[in-house]
C-alpha cells in the first residue's frame, strides 16, 4: 500500500513539472535542462525527497538604440539660362501690287423665253396678196398649239395682234404662213382643177414656248400628204372646229375657221361656204325616227282592223 503510494506521488509530481515546461516553453522558448529522474530502490525503508523545480528564464537580448543617420541636405540651386536679347527681324515689305483681272467682252446668254399669261381664243383675219396686187387667199381663224401626254400638258394660244401673214400664190400652190415671236404655222394650198377643189396638203409649225420642262425647245412637227379645208374651187372652207394631229403628243387646233384660195369674189369676200362634216346637217337620225313612228302606226291599224273583224264574226244574223 505504500508503494503505491508513492508511485503515485511521483507521477503527479513528473505531470506537474512538465505542465510548467511546456508554458515556459510557449513564453520565452528558451532551451531549457532538466535532470533526469533517478531510479528507487525497491525497498521501502527510505522515501525519496522530490527535487525542486528549476525555473530558469532566458536572457533576452540587449536593446540597440542605434538610429539610422539622414542623408546630408544639397543646397544646390539650378541655374537660370542666361537671357538672350535678339530681336526678330521684321518681314520684307513688298510693294508688288495685284494684277487686276482681264475684262471680258462676251456677252451674257439672252433669257430663256417666259410662259405668257394665258388669254382667250381669238379670231384673227389673213390675207396673202398675189402677183397682180390683189387678194389671192382669205383666212379668218383661231389657232392654239396644244401638248397633251401623259406626263405634260401645256397650251399656246396665236395672239392675232401679234402675227403676221406672209405668202403668196401661183396658178395651183398657195402658201399662208403666219409669223409670231415664238413661231411660226403654214399651210401649203392646192388647186385641182380636174376635181374641182381646193384643200390644204401640207402643215407645219415651230414654237419656242415652254409648253413642258422636260422637253427641248423647239416644238416641231410637220404633216404632208393630207387633203384638209377641202371646198370647191370658189367657195369658202367653214367649220366651228377642228383639231389636227400632228405627232409626238402635238395637236393644232384650228376653231371658228373660214378660208379660201384662188378665186374670190369681186369684192375680195368668200364665196359660198361648204361646212366641214361635223358642222352638216345629219338626218339620218330624223328619217330612223320617221320610219320607226310609220312602222308603229301600221302595226296598230293592222291590229285595230284585225280585231274589229273578230267582233263582227262573233254575231250571227236571225
Amino acid at each position: 500500500m505504500k508503494r503505491a503510494v508513492v508511485f503515485a506521488f511521483i507521477v503527479c509530481c513528473a505531470a506537474v513539472s512538465a505542465l510548467s515546461l511546456a508554458e515556459d516553453e510557449k513564453n520565452s522558448k528558451p532551451s531549457a535542462t532538466e535532470s533526469s529522474a533517478e531510479e528507487f530502490s525497491a525497498e521501502p525503508t527510505t522515501t525519496p525527497k522530490p527535487k525542486p523545480k528549476t525555473t530558469t528564464k532566458p536572457t533576452p537580448p540587449p536593446k540597440t538604440t542605434t538610429k539610422p543617420t539622414p542623408p546630408p541636405k544639397t543646397t544646390t540651386k539650378p541655374t537660370p539660362p542666361p537671357k538672350t536679347t535678339t530681336k526678330p527681324t521684321p518681314p520684307l515689305k513688298t510693294t508688288t501690287k495685284p494684277t487686276p483681272p482681264a475684262k471680258t467682252t462676251t456677252k451674257p446668254a439672252p433669257p430663256p423665253p417666259q410662259p405668257t399669261p394665258s388669254t382667250n381664243l381669238t379670231v384673227g383675219n389673213y390675207t396673202v396678196m398675189g402677183d397682180k396686187k390683189e387678194i389671192c387667199l382669205r383666212a379668218e381663224m383661231a389657232l392654239q398649239i396644244r401638248l397633251a401626254t401623259p406626263k405634260a400638258n401645256g397650251t399656246f394660244i396665236v395672239q392675232p395682234k401679234a402675227t403676221k401673214a406672209e405668202g403668196g400664190c401661183q396658178d395651183t400652190k398657195a402658201n399662208l404662213t403666219l409669223v409670231f415671236k415664238e413661231g411660226f404655222i403654214t399651210f401649203m394650198f392646192n388647186k385641182s382643177n380636174a376635181n374641182n377643189t381646193v384643200y390644204v396638203d401640207s402643215m407645219s409649225f415651230s414654237l419656242s414656248y415652254p409648253l413642258s420642262k422636260e422637253r427641248k425647245l423647239p416644238f416641231t412637227a410637220t404633216n404632208k400628204s393630207l387633203h384638209l379645208f377641202a371646198a370647191k374651187i370658189g367657195h369658202c372652207y367653214s367649220c366651228k372646229s377642228d383639231s389636227l394631229y400632228m405627232g409626238d403628243g402635238l395637236y393644232l387646233d384650228v376653231n371658228q375657221d373660214r378660208m379660201q384660195a384662188f378665186n374670190l369674189t369681186k369684192s375680195n369676200d368668200f364665196g359660198l361656204p361648204d361646212p366641214c362634216p361635223a358642222d352638216r346637217p345629219d338626218y339620218r337620225v330624223a328619217i330612223a325616227v320617221g320610219v320607226t313612228l310609220l312602222v308603229l302606226i301600221v302595226v296598230v291599224v293592222i291590229a285595230y282592223l284585225l280585231g274589229r273583224r273578230r267582233r263582227a264574226d262573233g254575231y250571227q244574223s236571225l
